[in-house]
């Protein structure tokens, strides 16, 4: 069983708007929409979060766009 709780928050009125016409546009509610957003909001936060952790270990290499495009070419073996 999934436990979960409600919340309730005030929107700006244009905020609200555009989250109901992409309700109706999808055909699903307005919680579905805002639940969505939030785990977007969470994925990226969360991917942010290693990201600088990442920056701050001294034994991850950074690699320059250079590199990086080289590696992936070679990893995926892509003749460019």
């Amino acid at each position: 069983m999934i436990l979960s709780r409600s919340i309730s928050i005030k929107l700006p009125m244009n905020v609200y708007d555009t989250i109901d016409a992409i309700a109706v546009e999808k055909k699903i509610k307005r919680a579905d929409i805002l639940k969505e957003a939030l785990d977007l909001y969470l994925e990226e936060w969360f991917e942010y979060k290693a990201a600088i952790e990442r920056l701050k270990d001294p034994g991850d290499e950074v690699l320059s766009e250079e590199e990086f495009f080289r590696e992936l070419r070679e990893d995926l073996n892509w003749k460019v």
